[in-house]
């Protein structure tokens, strides 16, 4: 059994802004189920979601501050969470990381600095807790402090560093080194030093005993000068430490035979009752409710990494064979009018409803036959594994976990009963094109499709394949001199 420090700056259902939430709110849970000895650590937000008690844990000071720790557990789970109570810097409405404005917070240097200070000190057993972990788990830039404080430490537990995202990386000026008290030692370009400013990221990068990140090929593709983000040299030179583990999915929550959001529930073996969905879906929308016409469906943020503008490039040509398009998503004020535009030149083919809705989100990975995920770069994606766990075809770029994840309908996989979806490689709207027209086609064939549906709903995709391949990293590591 290991003693396991997680690290991250969200965890659901305690607070989530994005993917990141998902993964620090199921692994830990898949973690203890195997056995380990595990605690989350993230600040005590404003927006905290917490159904059970919290209490009162301890105090410390770090950096002249007072602070303390609260205590709490992940709902339906025995994984405990401890919550950084210091409301000067966490009790703010709304987003953990952005002010109402979209902007984000202007002290967010000292507010993840002091998180991450506040970890070295609970790493380090000087919390009077009689609890020293084996492993420190850091998440992304917010925590990236921890490896390279840690460092420092004699005695100390092993780190290991997860990247979700490469694309945001907390990077600061440079008199936030003084700001921070940021040991000298750490503040050089083989540090923490990027382009003469501070880099969050790189003490993660440089300092962690092991770098993961959430798929196999987003590992191989972050030590290009395309998918680096200017950090792909410090990869590759760290290359031997680093792996690819994709993330899983909840079973419980993402279950198509136990739904709660379903019109009917259904499995690999009951798939007429898929039919309902799609009727309901259909109905709830506005669309001709048709069997015959498959109905494509996306759920995303509305931004140029997920490949939304070669959707609507490629929509007028599309709807002109039959097909239904189902959105819903936010983001990019442009994207969100030119698809309302469209919605109102298409109204019986097309419905779109800006937000998010769990409800709808569920309902359309039941009721629609196609899911179009053609994001730009993306690595891991959730929804592609959700969409085959629900019998819903994605379509996808080859890139980071889509590529992992989905097997394409070339003839080949089709005849060996391995395609679980279609993929293609340009990001460009008439690669895309031409896989909806490839969809269309195989919709046509309904043997074929429904062999597809089935060989997608018998993935493993859960949480508990990650979780144990996560053990074999720690069971790998120690701490570096």
């Amino acid at each position: 059994m290991k003693k396991i420090l997680f690290v991250a700056s969200e965890a659901h259902p305690l607070i989530k802004t994005g993917g990141l939430a998902d993964v620090a709110g199921s692994l830990p849970k898949a973690l203890a189920e195997l056995g380990q000895d595990i605690r989350i650590l993230l600040p005590n937000y404003q927006a905290i979601s917490s159904r059970g008690d919290i209490r009162y844990l301890c105090s410390l000071r770090v950096d002249n501050r007072n602070i303390n720790l609260l205590e709490t557990r992940i709902a339906g789970t025995d994984v405990l969470a401890w919550l950084i109570d210091y409301p000067a810097f966490f009790n703010y409405p709304g987003n953990p990381y952005l002010d109402a404005n979209g902007e984000a917070w202007p002290n967010n240097d000292e507010r993840f600095a002091l998180f991450c200070k506040v970890a070295v000190e609970v790493a380090m057993n000087r919390i009077k807790q009689d609890w020293q972990p084996d492993i420190v788990h850091c998440n992304d830039w917010q925590t990236g402090l921890v490896p390279a404080l840690l460092s420092l430490e004699d005695n100390r537990p092993a780190s290991v560093f997860t990247l979700h995202n490469l694309a945001y990386q907390g990077v600061f000026p440079p008199e936030s080194v003084g700001t921070l008290n940021i040991p000298s030692q750490l503040w050089q370009p083989e540090g923490l030093e990027f382009h003469q400013m501070l880099s969050f990221m790189k003490g993660g990068l440089v300092y962690a005993d092991a770098l993961t990140t959430v798929s196999p090929t987003y590992a191989q593709e972050i030590q290009t000068e395309t998918y680096g983000c200017g950090l792909e040299g410090l990869l590759s030179y760290r290359h031997d430490k680093l792996i690819g583990i994709l993330n899983g999915i909840d079973n419980d929550d993402w279950n198509p035979t136990t739904d709660d959001y379903l019109a009917a529930n259904y499995s690999a073996d009951q798939l007429a009752a898929q039919k309902t969905n799609k009727a309901a879906l259909q109905q709830q929308m506005g669309l001709p409710v048709d069997d015959s016409i498959p109905v494509f469906g996306l759920i995303s943020r509305l931004v140029e990494q997920k490949g939304i503008d070669l959707v609507i490039d490629c929509l007028p040509a599309a709807l002109t064979m039959p097909m239904q398009f189902i959105l819903l998503g936010a983001g990019d004020k442009s994207f969100e009018s030119q698809l309302q535009n469209l919605a109102q030149q298409y109204p019986d083919k097309i419905a779109i409803t800006l937000g998010y809705n769990e409800a709808l989100a569920h309902q359309i990975e039941a009721g629609a036959d196609v899911f179009l995920m053609p994001s730009r770069f993306e690595p891991c994606g959730l929804n592609q594994m959700y969409s085959q766990r629900y019998g819903t075809l994605p379509i996808v770029r080859k890139t980071g976990g889509l590529a992992d994840t989905v097997v394409d309908a070339i003839p080949q996989n089709l005849a060996n009963q391995t395609a679980t979806g279609l993929v293609f490689s340009e990001a460009s709207s008439g690669a895309l094109l031409e896989t909806i027209k490839r969809a269309i086609t195989l919709y046509s064939l309904p043997n074929v499709w429904e062999n597809m549906q089935q060989q997608a709903m018998q993935k493993d995709f859960s949480w508990q394949r990650s979780a144990t391949q996560y053990l074999e990293v720690y069971g790998q590591i120690s701490p570096n001199p």
